[in-house]
C-alpha cells in the first residue's frame, strides 16, 4: 500500500483527533506536566500522554507566575506536541477541549501544522492541501488573554543544541549579559558546550521531555511517520522557560540561510520552523495571545552560516566538544557519513585547516568517495537538497571554490576533477548582514561588533 493509500485509508478509520487536556505541577521546586490525547475511530480509541519535566533550579520563580499565564504557557505546548502525534493517522478533525480558538488562530495553527508537515507530505508522497488537511474545533472555555506582568529581567534565555550555531549564540552573550543555557533533553554535546563556556548543570535550564511510548509503537508497526516542526516545538518551551527565568529575551541561533526552501519552487522546507517566516508569525503570536512583553528572536538572523562558521572558528574551547550531527547524536559522534557532516565541514573549511577538520570529525571527509552524491546534493547538481539543517547552495559553492582555490592535494577525493560552479567567493558572504531580523540594538551591535573585530 503506497503512503497515500494509507493516509486517505487511516483518515476514513480515524474520526477525528482530540487534545482532552493536560495536567500540571509543581512539586519540590520540580515541573511536572503531561498531555491527554487520543484518535477514534467506530471501533477504538487510542490514547497518548506525552509528558515533560522541568528539574528543580534556584533560578526559577514558578510561584510569581500569575495562574492564567502558566495555564496558557502549557496550553500552548500542548498544541504544538500534539502535531507529533496527530500525524500518525492524519484525521480530518482536531477536536481541542481546553480552550476556544478563535478564527484568526485556527489558521495560524493550521498553516503552522501544514508548513512544519512540508517534508512529511513531500517524503511520503502525500498529496494534501492547506484548505482541507485538517479542521480544528475548540472548546467555549476563553484562553485568559496577555495582559502586563511586570516578572521579565534583563536576562537572556539561550537555547543549546550543541552545534556551532547556538555556540557562537552562547560564547559572544556569556561575557556580555546575564544568560541562562536551555537544554532539552541533554546529550553529551549539549553539556559539554555548556560546560566549555564555563558554566555548570545548576547554571542551565533543562527540560526533559518524554514521547508516549504508544506513538512510538504504532510508528513501528507502520503508522504514518515522518519530520515534524522540532523548533516550533522548542519556541513555545522557550516562553514557558523564559518567564519561569524570568528573561525578557530568549536568544535562538537560527540563521538567513534556513529561509531557503529545500525544494525548489516550492514552500516546502525542512528549516521551515528555523526561518523568519515562521519567527515573524510566533512573535505576533505570543505579543496577542500569550503575554507582548517576551521577545522571541535569532541572535544569528542577520548572517549566513559562512560568518557563522567565521565566528565558530575562534571558540577553540568547543571545537573538541560541538556536535552537529543528528545521525550521530544517540552516540554523540560525527558519523561522518551524512550531509549534515559533509555540510559543516564544507562550512568551516575556510577558517579551520584540513588537518584540524580530520582531527574534529575522526577521518577527512574530502577523501570519503560515498560522499560525493551528497556534495551533489549541496551545491545545487542536482534539484533536491537534503533533508537536513545544511546551508544554502551558494555557500556550499563559495566552500567548494574556496578548497579548489587553496588546497593543491585533491587528487582522489570527492572533489578531484571538480570545477568551480560560478563566481561564488567566502569573501562575498563575509560582508554581508541581512537586516530583516527582530534583533534589538543591543544584540545587533554585538554581531556587526564581531564581525568587523
Amino acid at each position: 500500500m503506497s503512503n497515500q493509500a494509507k493516509y486517505d485509508s487511516l483518515r476514513e478509520k480515524f474520526e477525528f483527533f482530540c487534545f482532552q487536556g493536560y495536567k500540571y505541577s509543581v512539586e519540590n521546586g520540580n515541573f511536572y506536566a503531561k498531555f491527554d490525547f487520543y484518535i477514534s475511530s467506530d471501533k477504538e480509541k487510542i490514547e497518548f500522554h506525552p509528558c515533560f519535566e522541568i528539574p528543580a533550579r534556584p533560578f526559577y520563580h514558578w510561584n510569581d507566575i500569575p495562574k492564567p499565564l502558566l495555564e496558557n504557557l502549557i496550553f500552548h505546548i500542548g498544541m504544538i506536541e500534539l502535531v507529533s502525534y496527530w500525524k500518525i493517522a492524519c484525521p480530518k478533525k482536531v477536536v481541542v477541549k481546553p480552550y476556544h480558538l478563535n478564527e484568526e488562530q485556527i489558521r495560524w495553527w493550521k498553516k503552522l501544522y501544514f508548513n512544519g508537515l512540508g517534508e512529511f507530505f513531500y517524503v511520503n508522497g502525500i498529496k494534501a492541501k492547506m484548505d482541507d488537511f485538517m479542521t480544528v474545533e475548540s472548546g467555549s472555555s476563553q484562553l485568559p488573554l496577555p495582559g502586563r506582568t511586570d516578572l521579565l529581567q534583563e536576562r537572556t534565555l539561550v537555547p543549546v543544541g550543541g552545534g556551532k550555531d547556538s555556540v557562537v549564540t552562547l560564547e559572544m552573550l556569556r561575557t556580555r549579559m546575564p544568560i541562562i543555557p536551555m537544554i532539552i533533553n541533554p546529550r553529551g554535546a549539549t553539556t559539554e558546550c555548556v560546560a566549555a563556556a564555563g558554566l555548570d548543570a545548576d547554571s542551565t535550564a533543562v527540560v526533559r521531555r518524554t514521547l508516549d511510548p504508544t506513538m512510538l509503537r504504532m510508528n513501528a508497526e507502520g503508522y504514518l511517520n515522518g519530520h515534524t516542526p522540532f523548533s516550533a516545538m522548542l519556541a513555545f518551551y522557550t516562553v514557558l522557560l523564559g518567564f519561569a527565568t524570568q528573561s525578557r529575551y530568549i536568544a535562538l541561533s537560527n540563521e538567513s540561510s534556513a529561509n531557503e526552501p529545500t525544494v525548489p519552487d516550492t514552500e516546502i522546507n525542512h528549516q521551515y520552523s528555523k526561518s523568519v517566516a515562521y519567527e515573524n508569525d510566533f512573535r505576533r503570536y505570543v505579543a496577542n495571545y500569550i503575554d507582548p512583553e517576551i521577545q522571541y528572536f535569532s541572535f544569528l538572523r542577520p548572517l549566513n552560516e559562512l560568518q557563522i562558521a567565521m565566528l565558530f572558528s575562534r571558540a577553540k574551547a568547543y571545537h573538541k566538544v560541538f556536535k552537529s550531527c543528528n545521525a550521530g547524536s544517540k552516540t554523540d559522534s560525527w558519523c561522518g557519513r551524512c550531509p549534515k557532516c559533509l555540510f559543516t565541514w564544507l562550512a568551516l573549511s575556510p577558517f579551520i585547516s584540513r588537518n584540524e577538520l580530520t582531527d574534529i570529525f575522526g577521518k577527512d571527509l574530502l577523501k570519503d568517495n560515498n560522499l560525493r552524491p551528497i556534495l551533489d546534493q549541496l551545491d545545487g547538481s542536482v534539484e533536491v537538497k537534503p533533508f537536513e539543517c545544511v546551508g544554502t547552495v551558494g555557500e556550499v559553492r563559495a566552500c567548494v571554490n574556496n578548497i579548489l582555490r587553496h588546497d593543491n592535494n585533491l587528487t582522489g577525493t570527492i572533489l578531484d576533477g571538480v570545477a568551480s560552479t560560478d563566481d561564488s567567493s567566502v569573501a562575498d558572504y563575509i560582508s554581508q548582514f541581512d537586516e530583516g531580523n527582530n534583533l534589538p540594538d543591543l544584540f545587533k551591535n554585538i554581531l556587526k561588533e564581531a564581525l568587523n573585530g
